[in-house]
C-alpha cells in the first residue's frame, strides 16, 4: 500500500445550497445546509485514503468543538492525524455557497493557530512514497519538503489564490507544483496560462501545472506543455475538487505513476467527486475510479 503525508490546513465547512451565486449584495434563501470537513490538505488526505492509500494528515486544529469534529472526521475516513490543539487555538471555518449548476463561492476564517512546526514527526517521512502540502502553513511545509527532498521523495505543492508569497518560497522545494488558475495568475501577474507556467518553471526544477476545472489541466513537464482533458460530468458541487485532484495526484505518484498519468487519474477522481455531491462523503473510492477509467479509456 502506497503511503502519503498531507500537510496544511483543515477547515470546518458550512455549505449552503442556493439557486444561483449572487452578482450583487443580496439576501439568499438556502435550500440545504451541510456541515463537515474541508480544507486543502485535509481534503487531499481524505481523497488519498479513500483511494486506498495509507495516509497521515499533519496540521493544526483548534481547541474547540470544530477542531474535535475535524479530528474525528479525518480518523473516520481512515486518516491518521498528527495535529496539536493548543489552548485557545481556533479552528478555521468557511461558509460555502453552492449553486444549482455546481459553481461555488466561499469565505474563510483562517482561525487562530500556532505557527510552530518543531513538533513534526519528520522521521516518519522515510516510510512514505510521496508528500503533499498546501501553502497555508509554510513553516511546516518547508520542513516536510526538506525532509522528503533529502530522501528523493516526490513533493506536491498545492498553490491556490491568496498565498503567492508563501508559494514562491516553497516552489524551489517542490518537485510538482500544481496551481489553481487564479493562483497562477496571482503568482505571475498575468493570465496567459502557457506563459505563466514557463515563468513559474524558472523558480523550480520540477513539474509545474494548472488546473482549470472543466477545461482540464495544463502541465509543463521537462520543457514540454501538455493538456490533460477533464472528464465530462454533470457537476453537482465543485467545491473541493482541486483539493481532491491534489490528493489523488500525490497518491498516484506514490504508486509510481508519471506526472501525466497521475494527472489523468486525478482528473477522473475530481470529476466523480463533482458529480456525486458535497463534502468528503462524495469522494469516490478506488473501485469506482478504476471502473470509470476503464469505461473511458
Amino acid at each position: 500500500m502506497a503511503a502519503v503525508i498531507c500537510l496544511g490546513i483543515a477547515v470546518w465547512d458550512m455549505t449552503f445550497a442556493v439557486p444561483a451565486l449572487p452578482s450583487q449584495p443580496s439576501k439568499l434563501i438556502a435550500s440545504g445546509l451541510q456541515q463537515g470537513g474541508g480544507g486543502m490538505a485535509a481534503t487531499a488526505a481524505v481523497a488519498a485514503a479513500a483511494l486506498g492509500g495509507e495516509v497521515e494528515y499533519w496540521g493544526r486544529l483548534g481547541d474547540d468543538a470544530h477542531g474535535r469534529q475535524l479530528r474525528a472526521s479525518l480518523q473516520s475516513h481512515g486518516v491518521r492525524v498528527h495535529a496539536p490543539a493548543g489552548p485557545g487555538a481556533h479552528t478555521p471555518v468557511s461558509a460555502v455557497l453552492v449553486a444549482d449548476n455546481g459553481d461555488r463561492t466561499l469565505a474563510v476564517y483562517r482561525g487562530q493557530l500556532d505557527d510552530a512546526a518543531d513538533w513534526l514527526p519528520l522521521h516518519q517521512v522515510a516510510k512514505v512514497q510521496a508528500v503533499h502540502a498546501d501553502f497555508r502553513w509554510p513553516q511546516g511545509a518547508k520542513m516536510l519538503f526538506n525532509a522528503a527532498q533529502a530522501r528523493g521523495i516526490p513533493r506536491v505543492l498545492d498553490a491556490d489564490i491568496g498565498g503567492a508569497a508563501n508559494a514562491r518560497e516553497l516552489l524551489p522545494l517542490a518537485s510538482h507544483a500544481i496551481f489553481s488558475q487564479a493562483g497562477l495568475a496571482e503568482m505571475v501577474g498575468h493570465d496567459d496560462i502557457d506563459g505563466a507556467l514557463r515563468d513559474v518553471a524558472t523558480l523550480t526544477a520540477g513539474v509545474v501545472a494548472v488546473t482549470r476545472g472543466e477545461l482540464g489541466s495544463r502541465f509543463l513537464v521537462d520543457g514540454t506543455l501538455h493538456t490533460v482533458d477533464a472528464f465530462d460530468v454533470a457537476a453537482h458541487d465543485t467545491n473541493g475538487a482541486g483539493d481532491v485532484f491534489h490528493g489523488a495526484y500525490a497518491l498516484a505518484l506514490a504508486e509510481g505513476a508519471g506526472a501525466l498519468d497521475a494527472a489523468r487519474f486525478a482528473s477522473a477522481v475530481a470529476a466523480l467527486k463533482c458529480r456525486t455531491g458535497s463534502g468528503w462523503s462524495a469522494i469516490p473510492h478506488r473501485a469506482a475510479v478504476d471502473q470509470y477509467l476503464q469505461a473511458h479509456r
